[in-house]
């Protein structure tokens, strides 16, 4: 097949390109708003680019990796959001091929106590949310056998991430302050990637949306430690603080746990647990350091 991934200089983007070199049978079409080297420029709120795109590469399959997520930016600008995130599916869905598409937790609203399952009813509390739900409609709308993956607390050696800054915080400061009382999932890159490359390689296509994110459950107080103690050498003494003290300018999930049965079930896969990706990731981390 010939597939375009778009989002490709971004933390979820790298890693399929990493992976991709690893899955040769195919061949893979990097881009990106911005050009970079080995990365295509294309805006996908560009209808006739992506038309133009697909047509003259003739693909057969577009894997979505590309977001507005500046969740307190998305909420003075909205208009950029909604464009990015909503009316840009509505552009690759029509496209007559495959989609393949990460959407977020942020569209539920965070009161929950039991993890999320992918039949349970949304409620976006913000411009973000909102704007990953309307995508995921437009998407479907357009490209009713779409695969939408929802995922969480995305992290990699690409980009800017919290264990990055949870690394650089630590090696600058005496004392650091982390919410211990919002309660999700972090979940490696690399492994969402891999995610996608199972749906990508399965026997059988299977429309649908897909909750995934790493296994296991923990606090951004707990992930911060889980960072401090695999970094090593980090003597940064971390407090646990509610959320209200932190006074984020925009709600944040208190619990985000998403449900992954129906992934597991649908592709006969096993999921590593949260720690492990993290030790992964940070065993990169220094490595690249």
């Amino acid at each position: 097949m010939n597939i375009l991934v778009t989002g490709s200089n971004g933390q979820l983007g790298n890693e399929m390109r990493v992976l991709g070199a690893t899955h040769p049978k195919h061949r893979y079409f990097f881009t990106d708003v911005v050009e970079a080297p080995d990365t295509h420029m294309l805006d996908i709120t560009d209808r006739q680019a992506v038309k133009a795109f697909v047509a003259a590469n003739a693909i057969d399959l577009i894997v979505n990796c590309a977001a507005y997520t500046n969740v307190d930016r998305a909420e003075e600008d909205e208009a950029t959001a909604f464009k990015i995130n909503a009316e840009a599916l509505s552009v690759l869905g029509s496209q007559g091929v495959h989609v393949i598409h990460i959407s977020t937790d942020y569209v539920f609203s965070g009161d929950e106590h039991v993890p999320c399952r992918e039949t349970d009813p949304v409620a976006p509390r913000t411009v973000y949310g909102a704007s990953k739900y309307q995508g995921e409609k437009n998407l479907l709308a357009e490209c009713p056998d779409a695969v939408i993956l929802r995922t969480a607390w995305l992290y990699s050696t690409y980009g800017n991430n919290f264990v990055k800054t949870m690394i650089r915080l630590g090696s600058e400061r005496k004392e650091l302050g982390v919410v211990f009382d919002q309660i999700g999932t972090p979940t490696y890159a690399a492994d969402l990637a891999a995610a996608i490359f199972t749906v990508i390689e399965a026997k059988v296509w299977h429309p649908g949306i897909y909750h995934f994110t790493n296994e296991g459950v923990c606090s951004w107080y707990d992930f911060t430690l889980a960072i401090h103690q695999l970094y090593g050498g980090i003597e940064c003494a971390v407090h646990p603080i509610l959320s209200e003290e932190y006074q984020y300018k925009t709600p944040r999930p208190h619990y985000s746990v998403l449900d992954k049965s129906k992934f597991k079930k649908t592709f006969e896969v096993s999921i590593p647990h949260w720690m492990n990706g993290l030790e992964r990731c940070i065993i990169k981390l220094k490595a690249e350091s």
